[in-house]
């Protein structure tokens, strides 16, 4: 296994909002309907706050020594290692390659929520091993807004059928 860097954690993190913001506007580009693509457009824009958010935090991170949670078992930093080596989702595939152009708003809303969903297990996973509150509390919040991103999905969804 290979040392558990918190600084690629947060790289792995940026690069999930980076994909997701892609992911919302490549599909935007694929729907006609106006409220469809501005819903996608809208979930870009906060996938993008997002990552700032990260890249915020990982700066932060580079500057201090005492940022990871005490985790005598490693089981946090093995959990997140599982992200980062692709067991649990693929970080490094672009979600945009999916996405063939000829998708339903059923179709893509359905592959954005299985998105959402990996994106909230890793930050849940990313929370349990930093120390600052304020850093927990930053993680909190993008899982609250990501929850909020299944919720909305899944309504879109209902009004669909």
């Amino acid at each position: 296994m290979m040392n558990f860097n918190i600084d690629e954690v947060f790289e792995l993190a940026e690069q999930i909002e980076v994909n997701g913001a892609r992911f919302y506007r490549t599909a935007a580009q694929g729907v006609s309907a106006f409220g469809h693509k501005k819903m996608l457009t809208e979930l870009a824009e906060m996938e993008d706050q997002h990552k700032k958010t990260f890249a915020s935090m990982r700066e932060k991170v580079k500057k201090s020594t005492t940022n990871l949670n005490f985790d005598p078992d490693h089981e946090a930093a093995q959990y997140l290692q599982a992200f980062a080596s692709g067991f649990v989702f693929d970080t490094t595939r672009d979600p945009v390659d999916l996405l063939k152009g000829n998708e339903s708003i059923a179709q893509i809303l359905n592959m954005a929520i299985g998105f959402e969903k990996d994106s909230i297990v890793f930050y849940l996973g990313l929370e349990k091993v930093l120390l600052d509150e304020a850093e927990i509390q930053h993680i909190r919040s993008i899982i609250k807004e990501e929850m909020g991103h299944i919720t909305l999905l899944s309504r879109k969804l209902d009004e669909l059928d």
